[in-house]
């Protein structure tokens, strides 16, 4: 797995991942751990073969509110999506979200 995150994180800092070189299965579980660990206004950018809708669909599911997302490259070859924190909140034990195993997730 190769992924590149900046140690100190500020603001304006953002952490990349280069989703093409992880394994389907453990991206969504990678992303979210990532974005978990983020701190208010800190920034995640995903770059990826493919547009990530079903991500994006379990954000909203998962961290309603916490979040901002934005489209820096639509494809086709390749996508880029930053992921700001806007907020922290707990993770609900009940979601819906089945990211924390990663097998649906692709």
């Amino acid at each position: 797995m190769n992924t590149t995150l900046t140690p100190s994180l500020t603001p304006t800092d953002i952490s990349t991942l280069d989703l093409r070189l992880i394994s389907p299965r453990e991206r969504h579980a990678l992303i979210f751990a990532r974005f978990d660990a983020l701190k208010t206004g800190e920034s995640l950018q995903l770059v990826n073969d493919h547009e990530p809708r079903p991500l994006r669909a379990q954000f909203e599911d998962r961290a309603p509110g916490q979040f901002s997302w934005s489209a820096l490259e639509a494809g086709p070859a390749q996508w880029r999506i930053r992921i700001t924190r806007l907020a922290t909140a707990a993770f609900t034990a009940g979601s819906s979200s089945c990211c924390s195993g990663g097998a649906c997730c692709g």
